[in-house]
């Protein structure tokens, strides 16, 4: 039975992909913040939940070793969105700027820890749930001292990601991994988008539904290295093909998550 771990599954995309993989039959691990609306996942599709703060890489470290048995599929989907308009730099549990820690350093740590498994499990697959609104990274200025914003703090971050994605799938090449990122779709009506007082655009159907292709398509067993928007192959941020930029963004990444 294929086994699943999503992270932020107890709110918004998360959860609705983790009801509509337990409906066809897969085996789920459901990571969240919120212990209450994490158990009602748990109890709803018979997973495995465990609850963990992204906002710390101790709490990331041990969300991957209460992992139980192997993995075939890692859909790194937990983020913290732009904030309240105009509200101040907010670092996380390890002095780093928050949306930096979430959206990127977890993640990134998070796979590094479990690429064990999935790799004794492969064919397995890796799902990075990123975004279309990506700005350039400042390797120089990575926890945004100067001139801080929200917005540009989540979209530098999800650059990073993406980013990070295609380090990755060059790295395991040959291994069976794969390791694709997506703009699920856009403004969907979650706690993230109402908490930062936007519109919404599209519909959280239409985010699942492009998610839900990257883990179960079978035509795309074999893709990697890709980014999507929604379901459509698309280009991200030119600064994301930067070969120099990503070497110096892994040796950054690695020294900030070695360090705690």
């Amino acid at each position: 039975m294929t086994r699943v771990l999503i992270t932020g599954a107890s709110d918004g995309l998360g959860r609705a992909l983790a009801f509509a993989l337990a409906e066809r039959g897969y085996q789920l691990v459901v990571h969240g913040r919120d212990a209450e609306r994490l158990a009602e996942v748990a109890e709803r599709t018979g997973a495995q939940a465990i609850r963990a703060d992204l906002a710390s890489l101790a709490e990331v470290r041990r969300l991957a070793a209460a992992v139980e048995g192997d993995l075939d599929v890692l859909v790194n989907n937990a983020g913290i969105g732009f904030g309240a308009p105009g509200a101040p730099r907010q670092l996380s549990a390890d002095g780093y700027e928050l949306r930096l820690a979430v959206n990127y350093l977890a993640p990134y740590l998070l796979t590094q820890l479990l690429l064990p498994r999935l790799k004794r499990s492969a064919p397995a697959r890796i799902v990075n749930v990123a975004s279309v609104g990506q700005r350039q990274f400042d390797v120089d200025d990575p926890m945004m001292e100067h001139g801080y914003d929200g917005t540009e703090a989540y979209r530098r971050a999800k650059l990073a990601l993406v980013a990070h994605t295609f380090d990755l799938a060059e790295e395991l090449a040959g291994t069976g991994v794969t390791a694709n990122c997506l703009h699920p779709a856009t403004l969907m009506p979650t706690t993230m988008v109402r908490r930062a007082g936007i519109g919404e655009v599209d519909t959280l159907e239409r985010g699942l539904q492009s998610t839900l292709r990257l883990v179960v398509d079978p035509a795309l067993a074999r893709v990697t290295g890709r980014y999507f928007d929604r379901e459509r192959p698309a280009r991200a941020l030119d600064q994301a093909y930067d070969l120099d930029f990503r070497k110096r963004l892994r040796a950054l990444t690695e020294s900030l998550v070695a360090g705690v």
